[in-house]
């Protein structure tokens, strides 16, 4: 239903957080979004990521407040590494790419702490 993640979200806020993203694999919403919409007329949260893994009701994908991540690729990919026989460990921990991609934006410093 998303309670516990709303409950934790309205306690953030009362700690002071300012901006709240809530990330969720399945977004069953299966109590409705009427919870998620008056969270985000409150303030309460900012955005909610969910995959496009299950199907997403209209409603929903029309939500300000949510944001639709596409697994497609990477869903794709996972199915043409086990058809290849290809270890699956390159995409389950994508740390080389995470810090190619923060080097390539110069944001990744070394163990120094030099750029």
């Amino acid at each position: 239903s998303g309670d516990s993640m709303l409950d934790i979200a309205r306690e953030m806020k009362q700690r002071g957080a300012r901006n709240i993203y809530c990330a969720v694999t399945f977004g069953l919403f299966t109590e409705g979004v009427e919870h998620f919409d008056k969270a985000y007329e409150e303030g309460i949260i900012s955005k909610v990521f969910a995959t496009n893994l299950i199907y997403r009701r209209p409603e929903l994908l029309a939500a300000p407040w949510f944001a639709d991540v596409n697994m497609s690729k990477f869903v794709a990919l996972l199915i043409d590494a086990i058809n290849h026989d290809s270890s699956l460990s390159n995409l389950i921990k994508p740390t080389d790419k995470i810090k190619k991609l923060l080097a390539s934006k110069g944001d990744l410093k070394d163990m120094s702490g030099n750029s």
